[in-house]
């Protein structure tokens, strides 16, 4: 993304306000006020698509349940054609509007006894009324519907309140759209996962989805500048630009009407309008420097998957740093191997593009004993011992902060900022699920991934790190692919999107998988091309992912695994990493 001349005072402004703004200035409201949602996914009153079929005469309890799965998935407000399957107070009763329940296709609809049908299928998920997706844990889905005849046809007389959808159709019919919220350095706008159904009434829709705030989840991790802000009119669309006509609290600042407009214009982006004009009671804003019709150039400086110019792969050798373009070993005692690193993490420096602090994980024993250190200094130059214990994961980084993190002895949290002392971050759900193997911070520095060794094997959850004065801790972890057990590694692509290694029952062997930060679309990616299974993965916004196999290091290229250096033999390596 290219940055005008005349656009680029508007991303100064930004970063010289938002700093104070965003550290917990009083003209940010916490709350914001409700706003009603009358559909999930506020489907078009004239949405042009497949729609399902009306119940055929005579159709047993069985293909009626069926029908009315299947006529759910309209994108028809109110669902007219599924309440026909319904009878006469049902059909007049029944809320369409109380969230999604997703289960998997190959779903059984059973009839029990005369009228009673029971549905089991296996749980893929559920949307609340937010458009927040909550992955399902695999388990098994069992509804009973009772239906009676008085009309002389078979009609449900219970439906579940909501949606009851095929997995097929929820991703026929919905759409994922970022709602983005900002990281607290106001550095990065962060991605906020919803599913709309497409149409006319999607920036609307997004628009109230932020004044109504982050998800539950990752809440306490961002600042929203459009807190207490309502909206005044329907959002109008011309061609590709937005008007969004809001009212704001009387004291809110330029700063917070700034970091509004870039979240808004982030956000409606991603629905095909590329440019955005934000009003205040009717009027333009009139901030310093920030045209009156925005576009996402004008806010490339909180790009949610920027990549630093010195974000160069870097892996690890015989203990020491090498280079992923070439096999180099960069300058420094650290590329001479005389640490006897086994991991390794680098911070950028976002001014410069230079690499900066480095921290890495030795597996020489420390004076007092101990099989692994972790050492701290600037890249290039020497580093100094920091802790020792029983073993460190590969310690990790954001890009929004001057700071490493790794596990210390499976359980705790360290963090260590560039020039000051370790201090340890609360994780207290952590501990309770097992040992950490893996600890990955996402690019926005919002959330972490961490592989858990479990009772079944290594699970991956993400969590939310929260800042609060000078506490930090990391919340609410939950698990995001329930149903991929014997995860070894984790990395992050991109701001919602994870890069998983882990066992494929079918080949009982380890293979690359992606999955949404919220645990929706888990895919397996290719193998081909490496030489056996993966053992480390490393991978960043617009990188190519590295992994380590058979002790070798390759890079994923063209849709193949292939060496680091084309037409050369595989390099010796291990513990990938991006400087972040």
């Amino acid at each position: 993304m290219s940055r005008s001349p005349r656009r680029a005072p508007a991303v100064a402004v930004l970063a010289l306000a938002l700093v104070a703004l965003l550290a917990g200035c009083t003209t940010v409201p916490t709350e914001s006020a409700t706003v009603k949602i009358t559909q999930v996914a506020q489907p078009s009153d004239d949405a042009v698509r497949l729609e399902p079929l009306a119940p055929e005469a005579g159709a047993a309890p069985e293909e009626v349940v069926r029908g009315f799965i299947d006529a759910s998935a309209s994108a028809v407000r109110r669902h007219p054609v599924a309440r026909q399957y319904l009878a006469g107070d049902a059909a007049l009763n029944w809320s369409d509007s109380d969230g999604v329940t997703v289960i998997s296709q190959d779903y059984a609809p059973v009839q029990s006894q005369p009228g009673t049908v029971v549905v089991t299928g296996t749980l893929v998920g559920t949307v609340d009324e937010r458009g927040v997706f909550i992955v399902g844990t695999g388990s098994v889905y069992t509804r009973t519907f009772t239906l009676s005849d008085d009309s002389g046809e078979w009609r449900i007389t219970d439906p579940p309140d909501g949606l009851l959808l095929l997995e097929p159709d929820f991703a026929r019919t919905y759409e994922q759209v970022d709602a983005y919220f900002l990281d607290p350095t106001g550095t990065r706008v962060v991605p906020d996962p919803r599913y709309l159904v497409s149409g006319e009434a999607q920036p609307n829709t997004l628009v109230t989805r932020l004044l109504e705030g982050a998800s539950p989840l990752l809440a306490a991790g961002v600042v929203n500048p459009l807190a207490g802000a309502q909206l005044r009119s329907t959002v109008s669309v011309t061609e590709t630009m937005a008007t969004v006509d809001l009212s704001f609290p009387a004291e809110v600042s330029d700063a917070t009407l700034a970091a509004a407009s870039a979240q808004l214009t982030w956000s409606l982006s991603q629905v095909g309008l590329n440019t955005v004009r934000v009003l205040r009671d009717g009027q333009d804003l009139d901030l310093p420097d920030v045209p009156e019709a925005q576009s996402t150039a004008d806010w490339v400086a909180l790009d949610p998957d920027v990549a630093p110019i010195g974000a160069v792969g870097h892996y690890l050798t015989g203990g020491g740093l090498r280079l992923a373009s070439d096999g180099s070993a960069p300058p420094g005692p650290a590329g001479a191997g005389g640490y006897g690193l086994v991991s390794a993490a680098v911070t950028v420096d976002a001014r410069t593009n230079q690499l900066g602090f480095m921290a890495g994980v030795s597996a020489v024993v420390s004076p007092a004993g101990d099989p692994a250190t972790l050492l701290a200094g600037t890249y290039g130059g020497d580093l100094t011992p920091v802790l020792s214990g029983a073993g460190f994961t590969d310690p990790t980084v954001a890009g929004t902060r001057s700071e490493v993190w790794t596990v210390r002895n499976g359980t705790d949290v360290v963090r260590l900022p560039s020039g000051g002392s370790a201090q340890s971050v609360s994780a207290t759900t952590m501990a309770g699920l097992g040992r950490a193997t893996a600890f990955q911070l996402s690019p926005d520095g919002v959330r972490a991934a961490v592989v858990i060794q479990g009772a079944q094997g290594g699970q991956v959850y993400v969590g939310t790190v929260v800042r609060d004065d000078d506490a930090v801790s990391v919340r609410d972890l939950r698990s995001v692919a329930p149903t991929v057990e014997q995860v070894v590694d984790v990395a992050w692509r991109n701001a919602g999107l994870l890069m998983v290694l882990a066992g494929d029952p079918s080949t009982e062997r380890t293979v690359p998988y992606t999955v949404g930060v919220d645990g929706w679309e888990l895919s397996t990616n290719t193998t081909s091309g490496l030489p056996g299974q993966p053992t480390a993965v490393a991978a960043a916004p617009g990188r190519q992912p590295l992994v380590s196999a058979n002790g070798t290091m390759w890079t994923l290229a063209g849709g193949n695994w292939v060496t680091l250096v084309r037409g050369q033999e595989p390099l010796p390596g291990t513990a990938p990493f991006y400087p972040m």
